[in-house]
């Protein structure tokens, strides 16, 4: 199968962004998270991350939460991120890190790589509001050499009824609070119908509200 052929897959479109603004946004990314970075995110984005190999591109980094955690002896690191308030703090970010990296200005559905160019792409808390993530996906499939990989860490529907009743209930005024988050979207399905998952772990968001409380952490690889 390839990039141009995943199958369809229900996933929720976000409404229009709300009007605080791109740099208000921005300015309470990390206060919003915080909890949830104190209580078992941090450690998860380590362990994640600490599989990175090569040449690295990172989709919707935010404001460089990722950054600390990649090993020292990778080849490149791209950080992309659509928004211009949260690429401007993201700057800050890389400069203060002494890191090298390039911050680019690129949202998931048009990355900025050549085919099979890219050994390990990074996508953390972040397909849940792409405005299409289907395509974002057959992005990820394209710029993937073979052999490379996905490190995914998504909150995604939950297994029982009464939570994914919720979770659609109240999709839209979640969405309004988080800048277009969907808590709605199958995304472990989707990322299934684009790469070939193989390793998923299903974990538990702490220190966040319910509606995103499901986590999928894991590896994909390109189909060959």
């Amino acid at each position: 199968m390839t990039a141009q052929e995943v199958p369809a897959v229900s996933v929720p479109a976000p409404p229009t962004r709300p009007g605080l603004g791109s740099r208000v946004d921005a300015a309470l990314y990390g206060p919003v998270l915080l909890l949830g970075e104190l209580r078992g995110m941090r450690r998860r984005r380590a362990a994640l991350l600490g599989e990175a190999r090569g040449r690295v591109l990172e989709i919707g980094a935010g404001t460089g939460l990722n950054l600390r955690h990649y090993p020292d002896d990778l080849d490149d690191l791209v950080l992309t991120e659509p928004d211009p308030g949260m690429a401007a703090r993201l700057r800050r970010t890389v400069g203060r890190s002494g890191r090298r990296a390039a911050v680019v200005e690129a949202g998931a559905e048009a990355l900025p790589a050549a085919d099979g160019s890219v050994d390990t792409v990074v996508s953390t808390m972040v397909l849940c509001t792409v405005p299409d993530p289907l395509a974002a996906l057959r992005e990820i499939a394209r710029v993937l050499a073979p052999g490379g990989r996905l490190l995914f860490c998504e909150h995604v529907l939950a297994a029982d009824e009464r939570t994914v009743r919720r979770q659609h209930r109240f999709a839209d005024a979640w969405a309004g609070f988080a800048s277009g988050c969907r808590c709605d979207r199958d995304l472990l399905t989707a990322i299934r119908g684009a790469l070939d998952v193989d390793r998923v772990d299903v974990e538990t968001w702490r220190g966040m509200p319910v509606l995103v409380h499901p986590l999928v952490v894991g590896s994909a690889r390109p189909r060959t």
